[in-house]
């Protein structure tokens, strides 16, 4: 079972409540359902967690926790309310929540987060209902002003109309007459055959202030007053700040100061050259603590010897020892996956003012809740006086699911009277990032006489992300995020999942990653199943059919690709093509990929083939977007990903040293939607899980060399 599914099982009851808007209108207020928090069934439980609002101009305003970071949410968001309401998307306007754990809680998480891919699967159907109950509202206040039947008006494009004798009121005009109803008991919503909106592509609405300079992330606020900080912390993970002479610095134009913090030290200016130029004048002194001689080399090994420990039994159907015991054939493997840093376009930064009885920070950030709590503990403050104002995010993929960043800010911004912010470079982003662990994994797997699997066991070794991060979830010492996926959607009558928590140095924090444990068990997965097949001597797309009983969508998605693929066309020498599935998020999705290696050993990806079911889209141009982002984003760690340490010290900076994919390199895409009518499922994260494993499959397919470790070393397959 993974995080998500452990902590999402939501009441199926949404409770709304209509009243007056602050300043005239009418706002719906509701709480979304949460598996952390009980059902409110008291009235004097009541605490709303999301608002429609629709003033006396008719304008419809919608608060909701999900934030911004590149993954349309605030396209899909008002869609889902616009649908139900009859009004056009370009009608809703989104506003940020505030920070507040109790009343802006996921839906599914329990609390302030946007992540899991859990956006849409959470308001999916909250939403709707509260669209459905104000448009209700309305056109039951109009059959009042008419004294009609509420049965012969029907809403449109913000208006109630009544055919029969002509006239119509906007909504605007409705609103102080729809505070005074009473909440619909029940509240019927579109069947998909009716949708106006989901189901149809929409421009998205954030992209008119990013290409016009309007938008606002994190990195471009500036309040009165303000200065910038350069930040520098300490090169070993997990030292300290010595001694520093603040004069080098202090000799350059528009530097105002030198602040320390026990692992840190920053400049302050007027703006950031100045304050990079002042930093880079600096000689500090770093006491490096106990992590100054630690290498990659050492931890790996480290982790191997601790793989070789029984670990936790996680999952167990039949005996999958004498299963492998008895078997005709047999694989054993070790698969390995890096460390590795978000590398988010916009960097980490936060910009905080302390006041003597106040603080206010502005960034983008993932956990506002959290980033609140931080500020106030750091402080001295309640929790009251601190004000988040989140912004958009420049990228996010779980590395501002974490606040290391706004401790370092605050402990600045404490010793100045000023707004600072404060801004890490790609560097210091890079080396000082959370990671995603490490993993060195054993995978054995069995078939008969026949070729039929028989047995397949996953012992899975790596750092906890829940016991620190969501320690709540995190059970008899199993880390349900590191096993999630640990043997795909398949079904095996024999299978053993074994669970080794092995934790690297302190100062070294492994952390989310879009998808993390789907994109850590998916890559060894899809290539024990690949290395099966071959043994078998069967197509890979047969050879998985049989283990899908439980799975039609998966078959349906498999079935479709086949063809859209091209898999059965002929290539050149060295060229391949490599298959692989995943069901991540409550969402079917299979990639192809297709590769030429050169005889020196170089990997040109040249075409990548995704057929998707993840339910009912709400916006299909959103689906294609996703697919591709992740693609490209799962590709780079696939060819190039690996934080690795030397001394202590993250050897990676900036893109020269830790490469991202570049667009000659990139591969034709070609995504492809089935539309199962189900329920949404989540998108952002799963084609980030399938495609290392297709292209390692589909070199294996080019060359038969098989890759078990990634990033991919193009040493290993040149041509002898």
């Amino acid at each position: 079972m993974s995080f998500r599914e452990l902590l999402s099982n939501p009441s199926r009851r949404v409770f709304l409540k209509a009243g007056a808007a602050v300043g005239g209108g009418l706002i719906i207020s509701f709480v979304l359902p949460s598996g952390l928090r009980a059902a409110q069934t008291e009235e004097t439980d009541y605490t709303p967690n999301a608002y429609v609002r629709i003033d006396r101009q008719g304008r419809i305003f919608l608060t909701i926790q999900p934030v911004e970071m590149g993954q349309a949410t605030y396209t899909s968001m008002p869609a889902l309310i616009a649908e139900e309401l009859e009004v056009d998307l370009d009608q809703v306007t989104i506003e940020h929540a505030p920070a507040d754990d109790k009343r802006y809680a996921n839906p599914m998480l329990g609390f302030q987060v946007t992540g899991g891919s859990t956006s849409v699967p959470g308001n999916w159907k909250p939403l709707r209902e509260a669209g459905a109950a104000a448009r209700i509202l309305l056109v039951n206040a109009a059959a009042i002003k008419w004294a009609v039947e509420p049965a012969s008006c029907r809403a449109e494009r913000g208006r109630v109309l009544h055919p029969a004798s002509g006239r119509q009121l906007s909504y605007g005009e409705l609103v102080d007459t729809a505070v005074g109803l009473p909440m619909p008991d029940v509240i019927p919503l579109k069947a998909p055959k009716d949708f106006k909106l989901i189901g149809t592509p929409a421009p998205r609405t954030d992209a008119p202030g990013k290409v016009n300079g309007k938008a606002v992330f994190g990195i471009d606020v500036r309040p009165e007053g303000l200065k910038v900080a350069a930040i520098m912390l300490s090169p070993v993970v997990g030292g300290t700040l010595g001694e520093v002479d603040p004069a080098p610095a202090m000799a350059i134009k528009g530097v105002h100061t030198v602040l320390k913090s026990d692992n840190a030290v920053a400049v302050v200016a007027d703006h950031m050259g100045a304050a990079r130029k002042g930093l880079a004048a600096l000689k500090p002194k770093w006491n490096e603590g106990a992590n100054a001689s630690v290498s990659s080399a050492q931890m790996i090994e480290a982790m191997k010897t601790a793989s070789e420990q029984p670990g936790i039994q996680v999952r167990k159907e039949g005996d999958a020892q004498a299963a492998l015991d008895s078997s005709a054939k047999r694989i054993d493997a070790v698969y390995q996956v890096p460390w590795l840093a978000h590398a988010c376009l916009e960097p980490v930064n936060c910009t905080v003012h302390v006041r003597k009885d106040a603080c206010e920070l502005w960034l983008g950030i993932q956990v506002p809740a959290r980033a609140k709590a931080v500020a106030a503990q750091l402080t001295g403050l309640p929790e009251e006086a601190v004000t988040v104002h989140n912004h958009l995010i420049g990228g996010g993929f779980g590395r501002r699911l974490e606040t290391d960043f706004v401790s370092d800010a605050v402990k600045l911004a404490k010793q100045v009277d000023y707004p600072l912010k404060v801004i890490w470079s790609r560097e210091e982003d890079t080396r000082h990032s959370t990671l995603r662990p490490y993993h060195y994994n054993h995978l054995s797997a069995a078939l008969d006489e026949q070729g039929t699997p028989t047995a397949f066991t996953h012992k899975v070794t790596g750092g906890s992300i829940l016991a620190r991060w969501a320690p709540i979830v995190f059970k008899n010492g199993i880390d349900n995020d590191a096993v999630r996926d640990a043997c795909g959607p398949y079904g095996f009558d024999n299978l053993l999942v074994h669970y080794v928590r092995h934790e690297p140095p302190a100062g070294i924090v492994p952390a989310f990653w879009r998808g993390v444990g789907h994109t850590q068990n998916g890559f060894m997965v899809e290539g024990m199943i690949d290395e099966l097949a071959a043994l078998s001597g069967t197509d890979p797309f047969e050879f998985r059919f049989p283990l899908l009983k439980e799975h039609p969508r998966a078959v349906n998605v498999l079935k479709s690709l086949k063809e859209k693929s091209g898999w059965s066309e002929p290539l050149h020498a060295r060229q391949g093509r490599g298959l692989a599935l995943t069901y991540c998020f409550s969402t079917y999705a299979a990639q192809v990929a297709q590769v030429s290696v050169d005889e020196a050993g170089n990997v040109k990806v040249e075409r990548i083939t995704t057929v998707v079911d993840c339910g009912i889209a709400i916006n299909p141009d959103s689906v294609v977007a996703q697919i591709q982002g992740g693609t490209l984003f799962g590709l780079t760690a696939a060819l190039f990903g690996d934080i690795t340490f030397k001394d202590g010290k993250v050897e990676q900076g900036n893109f020269d040293s830790y490469r991202i994919l570049r667009i000659n390199e990139t591969p034709k895409l070609d995504t492809f939607r089935i539309d199962s009518g189900e329920s949404p499922g989540g998108l952002g994260e799963v084609s980030t899980v399938t495609v290392a494993p297709a292209v390692v499959n589909a070199i294996f397919a080019a060359t038969g060399k098989r890759i078990r470790k990634l990033p991919i070393d193009s040493q290993t397959l040149r041509k002898v």
